[in-house]
């Protein structure tokens, strides 16, 4: 099979989008096919300019340029190909290939439904609410999807104008890199590289600074239950540098001084992160699946993530849920609160309970295997190229 993967360009710096591609792509080079990848590349964006310049010249670099090359491209490429469209919010070049077999990754919808005001705690700007139109209208001239979780595939659903022919839902699969470990030892390799004294044990969040990742949560969360344990177990937020706001609630903290950010860390270092935590918080107000709860959970620790799809989805039986944060200011505290009692209850657990938390989740991560992911995706690839070269055969009969 000849697979044509579109993926993000380079220059804006999409790792979390990056990872999955390249998963994609490696996978299935391994699995014999012939792969390629088209993506833009940083001609006018990088010229030495200003912010707010160079990211209108990086949509000259997206959507004029790259756009010309593509059609040149076609020309050559073979009619049995496969183009494969990473990421929904590539939708603007859906056009291109419309007529040919092609497929769409989506991971979540979370930048349209803020464009069109169904998230109060976030609000787009005038471009960017024309921005999501023009991604909206590329996407939903397709009829062939793969959602990364049962959410997001009622989110696209709802955004089409017509029915699907193809719309399956694949979830992510965890890297291999990610297993438990023994929790003691996972401490002091983290005290040795950190200088943090965390051999009593700590709440860990990983997570960028997205608004849906909620980080600003996690410190509430974490001041309501220091406010009232005994206990003087330090935060670790392991992540993007902390934003201006992240940086205003940590300064007004009364427990500043035991919560550490944490940048730039490698996976095996996450991983050792995930085994020495006493519970790791992810109250997300959104997400398209949530690697860091199934991550996690693989490693050995207990989660609190928020009670709404996916975060449900992926946590299963194994994980403990919380209401998602209030819009309203006035009953955040009570909402940290709530959420405190849980973490105060998880630490308390003894070491039998503890076990049977850690083996569930040890399990239900298990589904999240990224071989079988894998594979059906290549067959869910194999299926439309095959629907597709059908039709033409038809046709020309």
């Amino acid at each position: 099979m000849n697979i044509v993967f579109f993926t993000h360009p380079a220059f804006l710096q999409y790792r979390s989008m990056d990872s999955f591609s390249n998963m994609l792509y490696t996978a299935m080079e391994k699995k014999g096919h012939k792969v390629e990848v088209w993506s833009p590349v940083s001609v006018f964006s990088s010229l030495p300019v200003g912010k707010f310049i160079k990211k209108w010249l990086g949509y000259i670099d997206q959507y004029l340029v790259f756009t010309r090359t593509v059609r040149l491209r076609l020309k050559k490429c073979s009619p049995d190909t496969l183009f494969v469209f990473t990421d929904q919010a590539l939708g603007p070049w859906v056009s291109l290939v419309i007529n040919k077999p092609h497929v769409i990754h989506c991971h979540d919808f979370l930048a349209l439904q803020s464009a069109i005001g169904e998230i109060p705690e976030h609000h787009t700007s005038w471009s960017g609410r024309i921005y999501q139109s023009f991604i909206r209208k590329g996407y939903s001239r397709s009829t062939n999807f793969i959602s990364v979780s049962k959410k997001t595939k009622e989110q696209l659903h709802k955004f089409l104008p017509k029915t699907a022919v193809c719309s399956e839902v694949v979830y992510n699969g965890l890297k291999e890199t990610f297993k438990a470990g023994e929790s003691l030892i996972a401490r002091e390799l983290l005290k040795n590289i950190t200088g943090i004294n965390l051999m009593e044990g700590y709440i860990l969040h990983v997570g960028g600074n997205q608004w849906y990742k909620n980080r600003v949560g996690v410190i509430e969360i974490y001041n309501a239950w220091r406010s009232k344990s005994k206990l003087e177990l330090p935060l670790l937020l392991i992540g993007d540098y902390p934003s201006p706001q992240l940086v205003k609630t940590h300064s007004q903290s009364p427990f500043k001084y035991d919560i550490h950010f944490l940048v730039e860390k490698s996976d095996e270092f996450i991983n050792k992160a995930y085994a020495g935590a006493s519970v790791f918080l992810f109250p997300s107000l959104a997400e398209g699946f949530g690697w860091p709860i199934a991550e996690a959970m693989m490693c050995g620790c207990p989660v609190i993530t928020t009670n709404e799809a996916p975060m449900t989805e992926v946590g299963g039986n194994a994980g403990f849920f919380i209401p998602r944060r209030p819009n309203n200011n006035i009953n955040v505290q009570n909402w940290a609160n709530g959420a405190a009692e849980l973490v105060n209850d998880i630490i308390g657990f003894s070491w039998q309970k503890r076990q049977k938390v850690v083996d569930l989740g040890i399990t239900n991560a298990k589904r999240f295997n990224a071989i079988n992911a894998l594979d059906h995706i290549e067959s869910i690839y194999i299926n439309i190229l095959q629907h597709n070269n059908s039709h033409e055969n038809i046709a020309r009969c």
